[in-house]
């Protein structure tokens, strides 16, 4: 007996269920498990607590997650927290669906038990009781989890009114590819499921820890100085789907590793390379110094709070510079004044003199952004430094040289230093596009500061991301690992690399031909010095499991084509030209065609998902979505409007992890999200009429009329399961209502279950309850 966190005594038993345990005491353990009888409600934390009888089921508040991993073994501990809301005592069990080779090492709950215990069923024994489940209660949900083992614990109670919290602790040896190892905690990837989960991760290693990464949720990391790693969900990513993965890569030097995904045809499929550089305490290599210019719009515009902030920015940032390190400051309206003609060493005087430069700054005058740019970047640059511009504006280009093609060209043919340039957009009355250009085109990234954001703030977490470049001007190049010549790479994103700074990490998608192994040759100036590295990676571990690379890498290329839209539209008169530009075409197609096959949708797709369009009509898709893309992406330069499509195109042109729920801004600056489609193992399903169909048979002009009508529950039913769980596609039979899958090329109907008495109420019912609810 140990104290509980609510006061009470927090019993809790070991289980004997464990990997090392023989093959008799595991089929004995299985077997006690699987037929004793059924408490009234059974939860199931990745999904949802079920109840037998007439009565209300139990309902689950959260549940926390902590995982601590030592080496290659982690501990995973489930609190999953239940509330009571009925005026009876409700007799509960816990079913949670867990990886293959976990093993059970605690069960608990609030409360005296003199025998709190669990079981570990193996996936086959599993899968029997996820059928009989999801046939008792007429819901598909489950099936989802088919294929992966299952502990069901011993019943404990939740008193009337009350809450209960309930502790599974399971232990596992993690896969590991290389220097990459892998955890996954199983939740499900439906739309409909709102409990929201707390995820902390700690990790120790005795080798370097280079990178974590998660391609299924937003995370945020933390490395102690004793070489812990600490994992968390981002704020507001607790109730998003899907089970959440994190690879993490081991070596104290740039590492990489590979994830592929096979296309159906055999001839090639989709990766993820990740690679990672790892943190550095400093004095085992001399980081390369950093000259910094800050470029101030001091137009009329910027009178008040903004000029005040943009100034205080520029402080903290010189401030912050090392010793050695560089900078200049440049402010413009209608014409460009310098701090100094060259850039300047940092010293106690020379910040001192920064900031009474700072001091004498007032707003007045229009916006020569041209000239501005010009200056920044023609300036003289400090020798052996990386030279970085930090640009800031709030308005349009209205004095000297405003055409957006010649301010864009600037950067191209302007940029003798090759000049990195972070542009921040300050409120609404900026030219969008242009800011993301510039930036695009010189390895970095663009900002926008939203009316009610403090631009000091927005300014300095740019500049936290520039601290210590590790290597730059990188190239990424991939061939055959045999030495034979020809494409095995395409329409790799980005197709140009950023910089990389301390403890950064790099996300790159493309596809990949043919089935050889790939070798990728990485090469840049690695502390100011040529180097290259060289990896190697077969791919004979591509697996349909890895879904979420196809999907990933497809959100960027539909906001890299619609980008290209956006682009021509850049100049006086091009908008109406673009109906008649045959690239246009070409990359609306293309737009539609991966947005309805991998079910992303963006603000010009939306529509993919109303009921009533035919997905089959390309014709009217086309016609639809080159009408929102000629009219907002390349007609709409500024304003709101412009600044939404620009946060959107900065999210999805990077996208590293799933969005289900595809969610992004629409022109009024409001959070959309669409619930119409369900992106569920490696399918797209659009909602019609009720029912869930396959995009692949949606798109068809003819053959979209099922060959087959299965019934759910039947035994055909549980065998189109058996083919749908060897393929990794078990979850496609989990959605509510009829689904129209395709299935090795055939239209199968699956008929959802129709609304039945409950199975505690008809006698012999394989969920027949020990207690009732």
């Amino acid at each position: 007996m140990i104290a509980g966190r609510l006061g009470v005594s927090f019993s809790t038993t070991l289980v004997a269920a464990t990997l090392a345990a023989t093959p008799l005491a595991s089929a004995q353990t299985v077997a006690q498990g699987s037929t004793r009888p059924w408490a009234g409600n059974t939860v199931i934390p990745q999904s949802r607590a079920y109840c037998t009888g007439a009565h209300e089921a139990l309902g689950i508040e959260k549940v926390d997650a902590k995982i601590d991993v030592v080496e290659q073994v982690a501990t995973t501990v489930l609190d999953v927290h239940l509330v009571n809301e009925t005026g009876r005592r409700i007799e509960a069990e816990l079913l949670v669906p867990v990886p293959e080779g976990a093993a059970v090492r605690g069960f608990a709950f609030d409360g005296a038990s003199p025998e709190a215990s669990a079981v570990l069923l193996p996936a086959d024994d599993a899968r029997r009781m996820y059928e009989r489940i999801v046939a008792d209660v007429r819901d598909p949900a489950l099936l989802e989890f088919v294929g992966l083992n299952l502990v069901r614990s011993s019943v404990f109670p939740v008193e009337a009114g009350g809450r209960q919290r309930v502790r599974l602790t399971y232990e596992q040896v993690l896969a590991a590819d290389g220097d990459r190892v892998d955890y996954v905690l199983p939740r499900s990837e439906s739309l409909g499921q709102q409990i929201p989960w707390s995820v902390e991760m700690q990790i120790r290693t005795r080798r370097p820890l280079c990178t974590a990464y998660s391609p299924s949720h937003p995370v945020r990391t933390q490395r102690n100085a004793d070489g812990r790693y600490f994992v968390s969900l981002a704020p507001g990513a607790s109730t998003e789907p899907g089970s959440f993965r994190l690879s993490y890569l081991l070596g104290g030097d740039l590492s990489a590793s590979l994830l592929a995904y096979p296309d159906s045809d055999g001839k090639g499929g989709y990766f993820l390379l990740l690679a990672g550089v790892p943190a550095r305490s400093g004095g085992v290599e001399t980081g390369v110094k950093r000259e910094m210019t800050i470029v101030l719009d001091r137009s009329g515009s910027m009178r008040g709070g903004k000029i005040e902030q943009a100034k205080e920015a520029a402080r903290q940032i010189i401030g912050a510079l090392n010793e050695g390190e560089t900078f200049n400051l440049l402010v413009y309206s209608d014409s460009v004044i310098s701090f100094a003609p060259v850039p300047v060493a940092k010293s106690a005087e020379s910040v001192k003199k920064a900031c009474e430069f700072l001091d004498g700054v007032q707003a007045v005058g229009g916006t020569n952004i041209h000239d501005a740019l010009l200056e920044s970047l023609r300036q003289p640059a400090a020798s052996g430094s990386l030279p970085l511009v930090l640009f800031l504006t709030d308005g349009l280009a209205t004095v000297g040289q405003t055409a957006e093609s010649a301010i864009r060209d600037v950067v191209v043919k302007a940029n003798p230093h090759q000049r990195r340039v972070f542009t921040f957009g300050v409120g609404y009355d900026v030219n969008a596009p242009l800011l993301q250009k510039v930036a695009a085109d010189t390895r970095a990234t663009s900002t926008f500061v939203q009316p009610d954001e403090d631009v000091e703030i927005k300014v300095a977490e740019v500049y936290r991301r520039l601290q210590g470049p590790v290597l730059t001007d990188a190239v990424l190049t991939a061939s055959a690992a045999s030495g034979v010549s020809g494409a095995v790479v395409a329409d790799l994103i980005p197709d140009r690399l950023p910089d990389l700074f301390d403890g950064d990490q790099l996300v790159l998608l493309g596809r990949y031909l043919g089935d050889e192994p790939l070798r990728f040759r990485l090469a840049g100036q690695h502390f100011g010095k040529p180097r290259t590295f060289d990896f190697t990676f077969a791919l004979d571990k591509a697996t349909t499991k890895n879904s979420f690379v196809p999907r990933l890498w497809a959100t960027r290329r539909v906001a890299q084509l619609a980008d290209a839209i956006r682009q021509l539209g850049g100049d006086p008169g091009a908008v109406a030209a673009l109906h008649q530009d045959p690239r246009t075409r070409e990359l609306v197609d293309e737009i539609v065609r991966l947005s309805t096959e991998f079910g992303v949708l963006t603000e010009y797709t939306a529509f993919l998902a109303e009921e009533g369009t035919d997905l089959s009509k390309h014709d009217v898709l086309h016609a639809s979505a080159a009408q929102v893309l000629q009219q907002r992406a390349a007609g709409v330069r500024s304003g709101i409007s412009a600044v939404n499509q620009a946060e959107n195109y900065n999210a999805q042109v990077m996208q590293s992890c799933s969005n289900y729920s595809n969610r992004f801004w629409d022109a009024s600056m409001n959070r959309v999200e669409i619930a119409a489609v369900q992106q569920v193992n490696d399918r797209a399903f659009f909602q019609r009429g009720g029912t869930w169909v396959d995009s692949r048979i949606a798109q068809r002009v003819a053959g979209a009329e099922p060959k087959r009508v299965v019934t759910f529950g039947s035994p055909e039913y549980f065998s189109l399961l058996a083919k749908l769980t060897a393929q990794n596609r078990q979850g496609c039979a989990s959605l509510k209502g009829d689904i129209l899958i395709e299935v090795d090329g055939e239209a199968v109907l699956i008929q959802a279950p129709k609304a039945t008495v409950s199975g505690a109420a008809q006698g012999g019912s394989a969920l027949a309850p020990s207690d009732g609810c």
